[in-house]
């Protein structure tokens, strides 16, 4: 006699339509009920059920009725990219930082945010810390800059004012970039907090594409603008390292 696989079929169908509300939330960065079950082509009722069950799990997050990936969902879509990207890019970090003193950070592109995956702390007695897992803007971060230089602008970024030196119209972000990209790394002038300053280059895979950003970051005090752009070459320097690491042969 054959075993019934209604209840089988359905929980696939069920992981699908999750993974597929994943896939969807990534896109968006963050999105509300209705705009999300139009992405998904999902019912109202469907999709909510959906994404309490990814809650429960951590796979997303929900504040005031926007939605967005969740630190479980990080996780595991890390795994296997993880190991290979900090692979390559810790000795570059660690060799930085030791060499500066200064705190050095990798981070990646998720959504309309930048996504810190790692830092090397530095050795002096004030220094910066950003834990792993934790996201910033990508216009008012030297990461967020790097990544949208190599790897384009998202549809729907905001340009929200965080300190009176946040780029917040499209032509003055335009222009930052530009020089981004001719100079090959990027600077935060305080731009997402006061007092604190960072250069940031870019990390290169196979075939050119900017796969992440690592920054050197310090108080203001100490990191000045003109400290900054003197230590941006050996910031690009330790990003080139990494990215040979990665498989890049040279050309963007």
């Amino acid at each position: 006699m054959a075993r019934p696989r209604t209840k089988g079929a359905g929980g696939v169908r069920t992981l699908e339509r999750g993974l597929g509300v994943l896939e969807a939330l990534a896109e968006a960065g963050e999105a509300g009920l209705a705009p999300l079950a139009w992405r998904t082509g999902l019912s109202k009722s469907t999709l909510y059920r959906l994404l309490q069950a990814l809650a429960r799990r951590g796979f997303v997050e929900e504040a005031g009725g926007v939605y967005r990936v969740g630190p479980r969902a990080f996780a595991v879509g890390q795994a296997y990219p993880r190991k290979s990207l900090l692979e390559a890019v810790r000795p570059e970090m660690e060799a930085l930082a030791q060499e500066t003193g200064e705190s050095v950070n990798l981070a990646v592109m998720a959504g309309l945010e930048a996504l810190y995956l790692d830092q090397v702390e530095g050795k002096r007695l004030v220094r910066l810390f950003t834990a792993p897992g934790s996201r910033a803007p990508l216009h008012a971060t030297g990461v967020g800059k790097v990544l949208l230089a190599f790897g384009g602008v998202p549809e729907g970024l905001a340009l929200t004012p965080y300190t009176p030196y946040t780029l917040t119209s499209r032509e003055a972000l335009e222009r930052e970039l530009a020089g981004v990209r001719e100079r090959g790394y990027a600077l935060d002038n305080e731009e997402r907090e006061l007092g604190v300053r960072c250069v940031a280059a870019p990390l290169f895979g196979p075939g050119g594409k900017a796969v992440g950003a690592i920054s050197l970051s310090a108080p203001a005090s100490r990191l000045s603008p003109e400290e900054a752009r003197r230590l941006a070459p050996r910031v690009v320097e330790a990003a080139w390292k990494a990215s040979l690491r990665l498989g890049f042969t040279g050309s963007v």
